[in-house]
């Protein structure tokens, strides 16, 4: 590959292998696997889960729906709370594809009545933490009400309800991470039982990586919908939901200056390809990515007392230790481990694997 610019890199093994790992997980599981496509956008990557026998997906606004939508892609989750001003581009996909939207809110729901042209599957959004959006599990007399403005409308299907422990995020241990799963079940358990026999089809809908990937307990959950595992990042490392050899994106970045004085690197590449995510480093200071130099035709992830520390619109600065500082050279191409692999794909819009094809995403195609 000849790097000249920012450029994001997948490594397509690490990533068929994540794939391959959280299908065969809810297979195990008996649960349907409806991965969010939010993180790759990408037809190509598509394409690796369809090859698998993965039919149905989850996404995160109407016109990604619309985008897999015309290109295969026919039982599709909008899963964030419908966005009342698009009903005729809901409308057009409910002519060729199964699709499923979400509210928590008696105002969306009548605002659908007399306007959907086709069935239209809908989860109420439950809140189990995470305190986004959604319900209380607990909330019975709001959910009741909600679920009597949806069978005022013909044409809505009530599908289940969807969560989504966001709060697993800010989790910085697996035992974190699997009290907030155990704490989930508990509540989704409890609602599950006390709508079943009324609604004996219903399905219970969780997502976040960070669970689906650490925890084996899924009593009462019918589907997952996982996304950023595909690629993994820092994030999900600090959390404990992947090691480092799981990472399947990396940013490189041409070297375009070095300041003696303060041992540091200055990169070509900033806060509009990385975004400004960032994760605390040992040092208590914002850490933007981990470092990977290579030496001796090999690479060398470099300890995190190095790292990337600093992001303006265009530049990097790298800050490293005087030993590293006289082994990286203007010219070379460093590799940095992303802290939020979703927003810097989005960031740069298009990726390379290591092979040198170039994927495509949603936005440039």
């Amino acid at each position: 590959m000849n790097i000249v610019r920012p450029t994001l890199v997948l490594n397509k093994t690490t990533c068929l292998q994540n794939i391959e790992l959280m299908f065969e997980k809810a297979k195990r599981h008996k649960l349907l696997f409806r991965p969010h496509f939010k993180t790759h956008q990408s037809l190509v990557v598509g394409s690796w889960f369809k090859n698998l026998g993965v039919n149905c997906i989850s996404v995160s606004s109407v016109s990604m729906a619309e985008f897999f939508a015309n290109n295969g892609w026919n039982d599709i989750t909008i899963a964030i709370p419908f966005n009342i001003h698009e009903v005729e581009e809901l409308n057009k996909l409910t002519q060729t594809a199964t699709i499923n939207i979400l509210a928590d809110n008696i105002t969306t729901v009548l605002s659908l009545k007399g306007k959907l042209t086709n069935e239209t599957g809908i989860y109420i959004k439950i809140s189990t933490g995470y305190n986004r959006t959604g319900i209380s599990s607990i909330s019975y007399t709001r959910i009741d009400a909600l679920l009597e403005a949806i069978k005022l409308n013909p044409k809505l299907k009530f599908k289940g309800f969807l969560l989504h422990s966001g709060h697993s995020y800010k989790a910085r241990s697996r035992n974190e991470v699997q009290n907030i799963q155990f704490n989930t079940i508990q509540k989704v358990s409890k609602l599950k039982r006390h709508y079943i026999k009324k609604y004996p089809d219903l399905k219970i809908s969780t997502g976040d990586t960070p669970t689906c990937s650490i925890s084996e307990n899924y009593q009462g959950i019918d589907e997952i919908r996982p996304g950023n595992f595909v690629f993994y990042d820092l994030i999900q490392h600090a959390i404990g939901a992947c090691n480092i050899d799981d990472i399947a994106v990396r940013m490189h970045c041409p070297v375009i200056s070095k300041q003696p004085h303060r041992n540091e690197i200055i990169i070509y590449g900033g806060a509009i390809h990385f975004s400004k995510d960032w994760i605390q480093n040992i040092d208590g200071k914002p850490n933007f990515g981990r470092i990977v130099i290579s030496k001796n035709n090999e690479k060398v992830l470099l300890r995190n007392s190095s790292y990337l520390y600093s992001l303006s619109q265009e530049h990097g600065i790298l800050k490293v230790t005087s030993k590293e500082f006289k082994q990286i050279n203007i010219g070379d191409i460093v590799e940095i481990i992303p802290v939020h692999s979703c927003l810097t794909a989005q960031a740069m819009g298009k990726y390379i694997t290591t092979k040198g094809e170039e994927i495509t995403m949603m936005r440039c195609i």
